[in-house]
């Protein structure tokens, strides 16, 4: 982790990148940014920008500068990191010297055939960033070493398109994943068994749909057919956390991104994400947000 000189100025909101797929059934893209020969320079620094696709940033040559509402890293040679989907990051060149450096960004959910789903649950990210992960490559040079090469042969593998190529990076990426599983001696990729957490898919969607108004547990549980104590129970137990803090805790990821990305006051956020109580708002970003509502926008927005 760096604290160099302060960020270059950035535009005031970020940006929702719409990422488009070199290869629509693979749902992915792959290439690389150098400013070596000016082929894809790279610029002084990129605004603040997100995307649905998780990202997988492997250094070649050179220093990269990356920040996140959670960190700011510098990333020399050698180096990963990955960022979850939506995951607000901006980047800069972390150095004079030329700098190399490969993106992967991918649609994670839709590599998962049925003998996966079991391990869904914890590339999901409803209850903990991808980006935590990345202690892995902090304390694991080996894991590091193999996951740059799986991103290094995705990026070859796309460039020539030869036959079969498609398989490739299929295994490639399924690959990535077991590293990341198999490494994870946090336990943070190990939640709740998927088979569960699929009966409360109805549950899941209504939140995720409802966030500006008011939630009740009698509104969800009708939907399982369950009374109220066997929702509680059954529903901490599928998912890992009680209701009440998963519909919490998804309220304020939205708020996070409205204070990023619009110019809505804090008061109206709250509303957007069906916190009417002010101070209760406060409260509650601060027991997922390090910030204030306010200190974290005047930190998205540099």
């Amino acid at each position: 982790m760096s604290n160099r000189q302060p960020w270059p100025d950035t535009d005031v909101q970020a940006v929702n990148e719409k990422v488009v797929y070199q290869n629509p059934l693979l749902f992915l893209k792959v290439w690389e940014i150098r400013d070596a020969d000016g082929i894809r320079p790279v610029p002084e620094t990129w605004p603040w920008h997100y995307h649905k696709e998780v990202e997988f940033l492997a250094i070649s040559e050179g220093s990269l500068r990356v920040q996140t509402p959670a960190a700011s890293r510098t990333l020399e040679a050698g180096d990963m990191m990955v960022i979850g989907s939506s995951g607000l990051h901006r980047t800069c060149n972390g150095s004079d010297v030329p700098l190399r450096y490969t993106v992967l960004q991918v649609e994670l959910e839709r590599h998962f055939d049925p003998s996966m789903l079991p391990y869904l649950n914890g590339f999901s990210e409803r209850f903990a960033a991808l980006e935590k992960m990345n202690y892995i490559f902090d304390e694991q040079p080996e894991a590091k070493e193999e996951a740059f090469k799986l991103v290094s042969d995705i990026f070859s593998e796309t460039a020539r398109k030869e036959i079969g190529y498609e398989l490739a990076i299929g295994s490639s990426l399924k690959r990535l994943l077991l590293l990341l599983l198999r490494r994870d001696s946090r336990g943070l990729l190990q939640r709740a068994n998927d088979l569960e957490l699929e009966r409360f898919r109805p549950v899941l969607d209504y939140v995720d749909g409802h966030l500006g108004e008011k939630i009740t547990v009698d509104d969800v549980r009708a939907l399982m057919g369950m009374s109220y104590h066997h929702f509680i129970k059954s529903f901490k137990k599928a998912v890992g956390v009680p209701f009440v803090d998963y519909v919490n805790y998804n309220r304020i990821k939205k708020a996070e991104r409205l204070l990023a990305t619009s110019d809505l006051s804090i008061l109206e956020i709250g509303f957007e994400v069906g916190i009417w109580n002010m101070a209760q708002f406060y409260k509650l970003f601060r027991r997922y947000n390090s910030h204030s509502p306010k200190e974290f926008r005047r930190r998205m927005r540099g």
